[in-house]
């Protein structure tokens, strides 16, 4: 029997465009998948990467602060708040448009600034590896580093860019909000970027220099909202071992046990496979009857009846 399901979506970049431009293109395509599963009775909550958005919004800022000296830099943190305010009005009104094409005349549709809660002793903070911003020579680099602080690492011959620490999510702070929302049968987008890194001094919550990896914050949302599944969108249909070698396999299933025996194994890149793997295998290793699944974003629908996409279970 067809079960409409709880789902929540971790959107991949591919979803948002690189410019404002292609972002308000790459919406409207973004919004149809989205309503081909809610119009099907799920009930979705959208949770959405920000990589070029936050970059863009972090040079920005360092520039005003370049030009004016009484101008302080922004915090990261705050960068990361502004871009999800910013994707989620492109997002939700796109969502709203399409539902009302579509004959749902009420499109509760509402992004919550997310705030997700991280240890302050998460090793990750002793060696941040995560590079965002654009490339600098040499100079602009030791500039950055010694009016800001920033930590400044050579990449691969291509310049330098500043790099933080990318730790765990532990609490997402709104989560009670979200829930409220969820329940009372709305649209919910929230934790962008995998939230608004910050952690607790007494009763304060301080921003950190950091960038939470979206699908774990994704796979921690999933677990507090209960939720039948997972479905992290990114730039391939379905997982694959050996991949681009010739023995290259596509997985359609996969239980954790295997999942875990393939990290193991090395099968999936660390900046790419492996933390969507990892965060699949945590949420349907979480409960009975949870599952994960990964695939394109315009094979979503097909994927939860099953055609494609790689599905992970206990």
């Amino acid at each position: 029997m067809y079960k409409r399901k709880r789902i929540v979506i971790a959107l991949g970049g591919n979803a948002l465009g690189d410019t404002l431009s292609e972002q308000m293109t790459a919406v409207k395509t973004t919004a149809k998948a989205l309503c081909d599963l809610i119009e099907e009775g799920h009930q979705i909550v959208v949770v959405h990467g920000n990589g070029p958005q936050v970059g863009m919004i972090n040079n920005a800022m360092s520039a005003l602060s370049r030009e004016d000296q009484n101008q302080p830099n922004t915090p990261l943190s705050v960068c990361v708040a502004m871009s999800q305010a910013y994707i989620g009005y492109d997002l939700q009104n796109a969502l709203r448009e399409e539902l009302r094409k579509r004959g749902f005349m009420r499109t509760p549709v509402v992004t919550v600034v997310t705030q997700v809660r991280v240890d302050p002793e998460d090793l990750a903070f002793e060696n941040p590896s995560k590079p965002i911003g654009h490339f600098l020579t040499k100079e602009e680099a030791d500039h950055q580093a010694q009016a800001y602080g920033h930590i400044m690492k050579e990449d691969a011959g291509r310049g330098y860019r500043r790099v933080v620490a990318s730790p765990k999510p532990v609490e997402i702070v709104e989560q009670d909000a979200i829930n409220s929302l969820v329940d009372a049968n709305k649209i919910v987008i929230c934790c962008g970027g995998g939230g608004i890194p910050v952690v607790l001094n007494n009763d304060h919550l301080k921003g950190a220099s950091a960038v939470i990896d979206k699908d774990f914050a994704s796979c921690l949302l999933a677990k507090e909202l209960d939720a039948d599944m997972l479905i992290i969108l990114t730039a391939v249909e379905k997982v694959a071992i050996h991949f681009g070698k010739e023995n290259e396999t596509w997985l359609d299933d996969l239980s954790v046990q295997e999942a875990r025996q393939h990290i193991e194994n090395g099968e999936f890149a660390a900046g790419s496979m492996l933390p969507k793997v990892q965060a699949a295998v945590d949420f349907a290793s979480s409960a009975p009857g949870r599952t994960a699944m990964i695939t394109l974003l315009e094979k979503a629908r097909d994927g939860i009846h099953g055609k494609t996409g790689t599905t992970i279970h206990m």
